[in-house]
């Protein structure tokens, strides 16, 4: 399941992160995703396993976004509505597009602070 993260601060992509990282584990193994804090870039990115073994952890009591951050999914459907559901319960979520495929689903959401 991957997730694509654009033009938003590093602190409010690191929240969204540890959001999606307190619910599911990152594909690479580590318990938390990560990235790099010198890189000038925009654009941030995540791939997590989506399965029926999601945890079950508390979200964590920080969550506040500076801005609106835009956040694409890509996977298959139960995916895709398992990391949505998570990000509506700590966020704001407007759907801002989708496509969908064969076997997978391209959804782009914009979150805002709750």
């Amino acid at each position: 399941m991957q997730v694509v993260l654009d033009a938003c601060s590093i602190s409010d992509a690191d929240t969204v992160l540890r959001v999606l990282g307190t619910r599911f584990a990152e594909e690479s193994g580590d318990d938390m995703p990560r990235h790099d804090s010198a890189a000038r870039s925009d654009t941030w990115t995540g791939a997590f396993l989506v399965g029926r073994d999601a945890r079950d952890a508390a979200l964590p009591s920080d969550l506040s976004l500076n801005g609106s951050v835009t956040v694409e999914l890509q996977g298959g459907p139960v995916a895709v509505d398992r990391l949505r559901q998570t990000l509506t319960s700590a966020f704001g979520v407007q759907v801002s597009g989708s496509a969908s495929g064969d076997q997978e689903i391209d959804l782009r959401l914009r979150l805002t602070h709750a």
